[in-house]
């Protein structure tokens, strides 16, 4: 299985370039499909292309606070003392790497930008851990297992599709009305697979363990003590410039530090998120709702508004690839929407499926597509109209269409470093140490994720 992992990986490092290439790329491929197989001139197309490119703001948004809520999150002191505390638990190399695979897939089934931060810090810790009591762990391997949740996230409660499909006022809301998440999430194949590859995966990890004199233990840098080696877990500073001994504390500064003010809002988002669930249920969750629970958790862990925004500053960085590739998304999809090359691509799904492999098919084009577009909510903008016109010219199950293309866009996360790239600053290791290692693991899962679609209801 490591020589299979090693492989795949020399393989992404040389073909696989920086996730906005494939954006341009996307674009340019979009751009002369239209030329061909539409009666869109070039001119036209181009006007399609800027006819979409804002389209996608508000998503845009809710997609960039789902991942630096979920960071901020994750960087909390309450959650970090909880890391460390979990770091202490294996006994050997293999626990070591099944108990991150499993925590950060456990964690992508609530937030994917939550289950990323915390992978990272949880293999950042156990590997101090296992080097403070002698034993080796291959710290690759540990960053590769932190990285697991990336691949099962799109099946859990953060899962921008079945989420989407379930938010008053979705971009295809006209077309396909809304999708409770009955029909999507809790639907028996996806809570099968996610349970089948929750488990499964951190056995596969342990079990690609190199052998004792191929161990590459945690860089030096980073095996000091817990909370220093990388700014993910230092403790942000109460107030910039905040007076010392002796040194007035300005009104301003007093304000920074309110646990009172952070308290106020806390309680208002408690009743409201209370209120909300009490009313409506479960159809409560969608993307904003996520996105408001994780800001209110945030807040109340952080305990002062000024830890609270330096937190989400932080994670601001590593949403920068999502805020500048959302309006490229929204330019295909405008080309493709604008010029019929949506109607166009669902008539060949249509004609090469059938009711029942539908759902594998759209699956196998998401996992292809996710290489591209490597955002699980630009995948959806561009894929999603495609998938629901074909869904529906077969009178076909909405729900398992939606979640084929979730299925897709998480399980080809594992060969594809754009969601990785957080994970590797913080680690200091680059995408083809732990890309050959997940690639393992997708093999598997694919298997997993075929099954279920095709033959669970």
């Amino acid at each position: 299985m490591q020589r299979i992992g090693e492989a795949l990986s020399r393989f992404t490092r040389r073909y696989l370039p920086d996730s906005f290439i494939f954006a341009i790329l996307l674009t340019l491929v979009v751009y002369v499909m239209g030329l061909v197989f539409t009666d869109h001139g070039p001119y036209q197309l181009v006007l399609d292309w800027y006819g979409g490119f804002w389209n996608l703001l508000a998503f845009g948004m809710q997609m960039t606070l789902i991942l630096v809520t979920g960071y901020a999150l994750a960087n909390t002191p309450s959650v970090r003392r909880g890391l460390q505390r979990l770091a202490d638990w294996p006994r050997s190399a293999g626990q070591a790497v099944a108990l991150v695979a499993f925590m950060t897939g456990l964690l992508g089934l609530i937030n994917y930008g939550l289950s990323l931060v915390a992978g990272a810090l949880l293999a950042i810790e156990v590997g101090r851990s296992c080097s403070r009591r002698g034993i080796k762990v291959h710290f690759p391997l540990l960053v590769a297992a932190g990285y697991i949740g990336l691949m099962i996230w799109h099946g859990g409660l953060s899962g921008s599709a079945p989420l989407t499909v379930n938010t008053p006022g979705h971009f295809l809301e006209k077309q396909m009305g809304l999708l409770p998440l009955t029909e999507t999430l809790f639907r028996p194949f996806n809570v099968v697979v996610a349970l089948v590859l929750l488990f499964l995966s951190p056995w596969i990890m342990a079990r690609m363990h190199p052998a004792g004199g191929e161990v590459v233990e945690i860089p030096a840098a980073l095996a000091g003590a817990s909370g220093e080696g990388t700014a993910a877990t230092a403790e942000p500073p109460l107030a910039p410039g905040a007076g010392g001994p002796g040194v007035e504390i300005t009104p301003a500064e007093r304000l920074e530090r309110s646990r009172i003010l952070t308290g106020l809002i806390v309680l208002a988002g408690v009743v409201y998120i209370t209120s909300a669930f009490v009313q409506k249920g479960i159809a409560a969750l969608d993307i904003n709702m996520v996105v408001f629970i994780f800001l209110i958790l945030g807040m109340l862990l952080h305990g002062t508004p000024i830890r609270y925004a330096q937190a989400i500053a932080d994670g601001v960085r590593s949403a920068s690839g999502v805020i500048l590739q959302f309006p490229f998304y929204a330019g295909i999809m405008g080309i493709m929407t604008g010029s019929g090359l949506v109607a166009i691509i669902a008539n060949w799904f249509v004609a090469i499926s059938t009711p029942v492999t539908f759902p594998f098919w759209t699956f196998v084009s998401a996992c292809l597509v996710n290489l591209a577009v490597p955002s699980g909510g630009g995948q959806w903008a561009v894929q999603g109209p495609i998938v629901i016109q074909a869904a529906q010219a077969l009178h076909l199950d909405l729900g398992k269409a939606v979640m084929a293309v979730a299925f897709g866009d998480e399980l080809t996360n594992m060969i594809q470093p754009f969601w990785a790239l957080p994970l590797l600053g913080m680690t200091g290791l680059r995408a083809g140490q732990i890309l050959g290692y997940t690639a393992v693991v997708m093999m598997v899962a694919f298997a997993v994720m075929a099954l279920g679609l095709v033959f669970l209801p």
